[in-house]
């Protein structure tokens, strides 16, 4: 028996990500075509924007614990959240909630130290980047962090809502990404870039970026798989 995992979703193209990831990699660990019990739970995006636009992390922790406590009755034993963004408001969550949860920037941290980084360019929405998500995580591993500038983080944002989180993908917005990541390598010293959206990675590729990516999403869908096997 594995721990059945519970996906805690936002927007619908990372959880998809995290979700294919889980059952295209677990393979490898369980033999084939097998993966751990996956269950899903998806509120409308929209109740979750409105309370990040209105800076209302108390109304965002709702929502994390009302799909978590939904998929604990339907049996999940721990929870994940492919994104980034929302952890912000986990510390309010965790302490009430039926199960237990893996928080994605422990993945990322874990997989950075493992590689031997030590200077972070974080991208992700202007919320997670000005945020204490990854500064707080970094920091406790004696990693450094580095966000792009005002108008870089302004770019990276739109791009986010505008576009990945609606799964619409453009060369010019790649492009963009790929010179804020590279100025980030040549003028602040970064050895790696947090793809710290989860729908990120379906713009950069590791293959193409300037920097080593940890890519947060599938990260986090490894970790998954860690804690669900270890169960057996």
């Amino acid at each position: 028996m594995t721990r059945r995992i519970g996906i805690v979703a936002c927007s619908a193209p990372g959880a998809a990500l995290c979700f294919e990831t889980i059952c295209a990699e677990a393979p490898q660990r369980m033999g084939r075509y097998a993966h751990p019990e996956v269950v899903l739970h998806c509120p409308s995006f929209a109740a979750h924007m409105l309370a990040l636009e209105a800076g209302d992390w108390e109304t965002v922790g709702r929502l994390l614990l009302a799909s978590a406590e939904k998929l604990a009755t339907i049996g999940a034993d721990f929870a994940i959240c492919p994104d980034n963004t929302v952890h912000q408001a986990l510390p309010r969550v965790v302490p009430r909630s039926p199960i237990p949860w893996l928080h994605i920037a422990d993945a990322v941290v874990a997989a950075a130290k493992q590689a031997r980084h030590h200077r972070l360019a974080v991208l992700g929405t202007r919320y997670l980047m000005e945020g204490p998500v990854y500064e707080e995580k970094l920091a406790t591993a004696g990693l450094e962090r580095c966000v792009p500038r005002p108008d870089e983080r302004e770019r990276v944002n739109r791009i986010i809502f505008d576009e990945l989180v609606s799964a619409r993908v453009t060369e010019s917005s790649r492009d963009a990404v790929h010179a804020i990541i590279q100025r980030m390598r040549d003028e602040e010293g970064c050895d790696a870039v947090v793809l710290g959206c989860t729908e990120l990675p379906l713009l950069v590729l590791d293959r193409e970026s300037p920097l080593p990516t940890l890519d947060s999403t599938r990260l986090l869908a490894r970790a998954a798989i860690d804690y669900a096997v270890a169960a057996r």
